[in-house]
C-alpha cells in the first residue's frame, strides 16, 4: 500500500492484519497439504508394530507412545484444516475409544488420493459427490464382512472377550498382548453388570506402580489407594465404614467466634472442652459399629489421637472422585459432617490393607462379596512413560470392551477386511459412468494405506504383500491378512486377529465426513489474532507466564 490508496476488495471489508486465502491453489491444496503432514505422523504409528513418537507437550511432560488419541492430543494443532481431522479423531476416542489412529491416517490418505483428482482437473466437489457414494457403499459391504454367529456372544466369556480385544491391545503393546488382554478381560467381567450394554468404562481403574515388570501385574477387586493409612492401625478385615467428605477435624464448629478469656483456669476448661466434644464425635462414630474412618480433607492431630483410642483405621483421600469411586465400591454415603452416621450411611469392605508393592506403598480396599462395583488393574513397570503406554493399551482394551458390550459383531482383521473393500469398491467404481467414478476408485486404493503401512512398519516388502492380498482375494479367501510375526499373508481367523465392526465403522465414517469437510472449504479468511504481540515474544519476556 506505498501510495495511499484506498483498500479495494475484500481488503476494504476486513480489518487490517487479516489473512485471505481462496482458490485451488492456495486453499484447498494447502489444506490438504496440512492434512497429509499429520496423518503422515500418526500412520507410522499404524498397527502392532507401529512405532512410538515421543511428544513434549506445552507443560514440558513427556509422552512416549504411539497412541495417536494421546499424541494429537498433546501436540496442539493450530492448522484450522488439520484440527479438523484432530475433531474427527477425538469423535472416535469418544465413542469407541480406540481406531483413533485409523480415522486420521485414513482421513489424510482420503485427501491425499483427492489432491491427485484436484491436479488431473476434477472439481472438488465431484469428489466429495464420489466419497460419498463411496463411503454408503463401505458401509454395505462392511456388514456382508462379519463373521457369522459373532453378533450373539457372552461378554463374561474370558476367551471371546479375549478374541475381540486382542486386536486392539497388540497395537499399543505388540507382543505383550496375551498378558494384559488376561488382566482387562478379567478386570471387565467383574466388574460388568447385569445388563451389559450399562457397561461403566470408569469402573475399571488403573493403579501405576514403578518397578517390576508386566508379569507382577495383578486384578484386584476394589481399589488401589497411592497413599498410607494415617494413623498406626494398618489392616482390617470385614468391616464398617464411615465416609467424612469434609474431613474429621476439630474446628468443625459451624460459626468463627471470639472468646474471652481471662484466667489460665478458663483456659484450660476451654481445651478440655473441645476435647470432649472430639472425644464425644469419635465415640460416636465408633458406636455406630464402624472400624474404618475415610476422610475427604485435613484429618486433626486430636481426631486422629481419639480415633486410635477407640481402634479406628483412618485412611485420607484427598480427590472427590476417587472419594466418589471409593464410596461405589463400598456402598458408603458420604456424611457431610462428623457426626454419628445412620446404620444406612456405612459401607462395608471385606479388608483395607496397606502393603508395600515395589517401594510404594499402598492401601488396597478389597470388597469381593457385595456386588464389587470396581476393580483396580495393578500395573508395574520399570519406567514412568512405559507404565503410562501400558495404561493406555488397558484403556483401549476396556474401552473395546464397553463398545463389544452394544455390538460385539466383528470383522477379520490384519489388514483383510480393508483389502476386501477396496476391492469390492474398485468393482463397484466401474459400474459408475459420472466422473465420481475416478474418487470412488481413489476412496479404494486409498485403503492400501492399511496393508501398506502395516507390512513397511513390520519391514516388509509392501507393493509385494498388497498383490498377494489381492489375488487372495479375488480368488475367495476374504479372510486373507497380513501375519506380521511370519511376514506373509494368512488366514487371519487362524490367528483370531479381529477388529471390532463398530470401531472400523465410525473411524471409516468420521474419516470420510472429515475429509469431505476439508474439501468443502474454498476459501481462508483469518481474521487479525486479537492480544498484544506474538506468543514468543511474550514467552520470552514473561517466561513465568502459564499459557492461560
Amino acid at each position: 500500500m506505498g501510495f495511499n490508496l484506498q483498500p479495494y476488495g475484500i481488503q476494504s471489508m476486513l480489518k487490517e492484519g487479516h489473512r485471505h486465502l481462496s482458490g485451488l491453489d492456495e486453499a484447498v491444496l494447502k489444506n490438504v497439504d496440512a492434512c497429509k503432514e499429520l496423518s503422515d505422523i500418526t500412520r507410522t504409528s499404524l498397527g502392532p508394530n507401529g512405532r512410538n513418537k515421543l511428544v513434549i507437550n506445552h507443560l514440558d511432560k513427556q509422552f512416549v507412545t504411539s497412541d495417536a488419541g494421546t499424541i494429537v492430543n498433546e501436540l496442539e494443532v493450530q492448522h484450522p484444516a488439520a484440527k479438523l481431522l484432530v475433531l474427527a479423531s477425538k469423535a472416535q476416542q469418544e465413542e469407541i475409544g480406540d481406531g483413533a489412529n485409523l480415522t486420521i491416517s485414513f482421513a489424510g490418505e482420503l485427501l491425499r488420493g483427492a489432491e491427485e483428482l484436484i491436479r488431473m482437473g476434477l472439481h472438488p466437489s465431484e469428489i466429495i459427490i464420489g466419497y460419498t457414494k463411496a463411503i454408503k457403499k463401505v458401509v454395505e459391504i462392511l456388514e456382508e464382512l462379519v463373521e457369522e454367529g459373532s453378533e450373539k456372544m457372552d461378554v463374561r466369556n474370558m476367551d471371546e472377550v479375549i478374541s475381540r480385544m486382542k486386536a486392539a491391545v497388540a497395537s499399543k503393546q505388540f507382543g505383550q498382548e496375551d498378558t494384559l488382554c488376561k488382566l482387562i478381560a478379567d478386570a471387565c467381567i467383574q466388574v460388568c453388570p447385569k445388563n451389559p450394554v450399562n457397561f461403566n468404562v470408569d469402573n475399571v481403574r488403573v493403579a501405576k506402580i514403578l518397578g517390576g515388570g508386566l508379569h507382577n501385574s495383578s486384578v484386584v477387586r476394589g481399589m488401589v489407594l497411592k497413599n498410607d493409612a494415617v494413623g498406626s492401625i494398618k489392616r482390617v478385615e470385614k468391616a464398617k465404614v464411615a465416609v467424612f467428605a469434609q474431613g474429621v477435624d476439630t474446628s468443625a464448629t459451624e460459626t468463627k467466634g471470639t472468646v474471652l478469656i481471662h484466667s489460665a483456669q478458663q483456659l484450660e476448661n476451654y481445651s478440655k472442652t473441645e476435647e470432649a466434644r472430639v472425644e464425644e464425635l469419635i465415640k460416636a462414630v465408633a458406636d455406630s459399629g464402624a472400624k474404618v474412618i475415610v476422610s475427604g480433607g485435613a484429618v486433626g492431630d486430636m481426631a486422629l489421637h481419639f480415633c486410635e483410642r477407640y481402634k479406628l483405621m483412618v485412611l485420607k483421600i484427598s480427590s472427590k472422585f476417587e472419594l466418589r469411586r471409593f464410596c461405589r465400591t463400598t456402598g458408603a454415603v458420604a456424611i457431610l459432617k462428623l457426626s454419628q452416621p445412620n446404620p444406612d450411611d456405612l459401607g462395608y469392605v471385606d479388608s483395607i490393607a496397606v502393603q508395600e508393592i515395589g517401594g510404594t506403598t499402598v492401601t488396597v480396599v478389597r470388597n469381593e462379596e457385595s456386588g464389587n462395583s470396581v476393580t483396580t488393574v495393578l500395573l508395574r513397570g520399570s519406567t514412568d512413560s512405559i507404565l503410562d503406554d501400558l495404561e493406555r493399551a488397558v484403556d483401549d482394551g476396556v474401552n473395546t470392551y464397553k463398545a463389544m458390550c452394544r455390538d460385539s459383531r466383528i470383522v477379520p482383521g490384519a489388514a483383510a477386511a480393508e483389502i476386501e473393500l477396496a476391492r469390492r469398491l474398485k468393482e463397484f467404481s466401474f459400474k459408475e459412468t459420472g466422473l465420481d467414478q475416478y474418487a470412488i476408485a481413489k476412496f479404494a486404493e486409498s485403503f492400501e494405506m492399511v496393508p501398506r503401512t502395516l507390512a513397511e512398519n513390520a519391514g516388509l516388502d509392501a507393493m509385494q504383500i498388497i498383490s498377494s492380498l489381492y489375488s487372495e482375494h479375488s480368488s475367495g479367501n476374504t479372510k486373507v491378512g497380513i501375519d506380521l510375526e511370519e511376514g506373509a499373508c494368512t488366514d487371519v481367523s487362524a490367528l483370531s486377529i479381529w477388529d471390532l465392526y463398530v470401531t472400523k465403522f465410525f473411524a471409516l465414517k468420521y474419516a470420510a465426513d472429515a475429509a469431505c469437510t476439508v474439501l468443502r472449504v474454498d476459501q481462508i479468511i483469518m481474521a487479525k489474532p486479537a492480544g498484544g504481540p506474538r506468543r514468543d515474544m511474550a514467552a520470552a519476556a514473561g517466561a513465568g507466564m502459564d499459557e492461560d
